[in-house]
């Protein structure tokens, strides 16, 4: 018992230790100690600000649309990713498609979602394939006229970027997209509602984003979680900060549920050894 009360202690303070390691660089921290890349990457919090209707993207079958064309009577999910992302991208489409298969609220009846790729080179060969597998993922009849995946030229997808304040950059060392994470509520006439951070997105914010976004509500601007899209780097030998992110949560996880099975089974010794030293009648 001495032994294992001894381990839970240790697994405590290694999973404090491992959890205040930094997985971003902190408030303040000088431009100049920013790696080039991520030094123009995050996101500035238009809310209530209208996306340009007139906005020319092409749909999965590589027609021409406006982005007013997707506004109307149902608020709108935005995810900007781009098709061929090594990792980031991935995760928040796993993490959005997550979310909305908890909902009780259908694509394509009470909500649309617009999935825009950045990358100019990225055409609709990719973003059909992209849609096959997260409508198959999703699997509510009626999605795929709900759930659109598109592509544009540069100087559309700068205007829908910056409207969105969406800011990333080029990274010539690993030849990628360096961006930031996280999905936007708009309103049905197009306005920006809410900002939902991050790969993971829990449904009932994401519920309650979508309810508001359909009342014509405004959201308040909330604090960033800042994901950047990175990942092992075989010249240097190292793990960008998404993959150390993910690494350290995992590891906090399951030192997390070591902690827990150590302290319930010594409730269970404890107990045991009670009833022995007092035996019932």
């Amino acid at each position: 018992m001495r032994r294992a009360a001894s381990l839970g202690a240790g697994l405590l303070l290694l999973a404090a230790s491992t959890s205040a390691q930094p997985n971003q660089l902190a408030p303040g921290t000088p431009v100049g100690n920013m790696p080039p890349a991520l030094r123009e990457v995050g996101w500035d919090q238009r809310l209530g600000e209208a996306l340009p209707a007139d906005l020319e993207l092409r749909d999965e079958h590589g027609r021409t649309v406006r982005l007013g064309d997707y506004f109307g009577k149902k608020p709108l999910v935005l995810s900007l990713v781009y098709y061929e992302c090594p990792m980031l991208c991935t995760l928040a489409l796993n993490g959005l498609s997550s979310a909305l298969g908890v909902l009780s609220f259908d694509v394509g009846k009470e909500f649309e979602v617009l999935t825009v790729s950045f990358d100019p080179k990225e055409g609709a060969e990719l973003a059909v394939k992209k849609k096959s597998a997260y409508i198959g993922r999703y699997k509510r009849e009626g999605a795929e006229k709900g759930w659109h995946f598109l592509t544009g030229d540069a100087a559309q997808l700068k205007r829908l970027t910056q409207a969105v304040g969406f800011r990333y950059a080029w990274d010539d060392v690993t030849k990628q997209w360096a961006h930031p994470a996280g999905v936007v509520t708009l309103t049905p006439d197009g306005r920006i509602a809410h900002y939902l951070f991050g790969v993971e997105y829990a449904p009932k914010d994401l519920r309650l984003a979508l309810v508001e976004a359909s009342e014509g509500k405004i959201g308040g601007p909330v604090d960033q979680v800042l994901l950047y899209c990175y990942q092992y780097d075989p010249q240097t030998g190292s793990y960008g900060a998404v993959i150390m992110r993910i690494v350290r949560l995992a590891g906090v996880a399951t030192l997390a549920a070591l902690g827990t099975f150590i302290f319930v089974m010594l409730r269970r010794d404890r107990r045991t050894v009670r009833a022995a030293a007092h035996p019932t009648a």
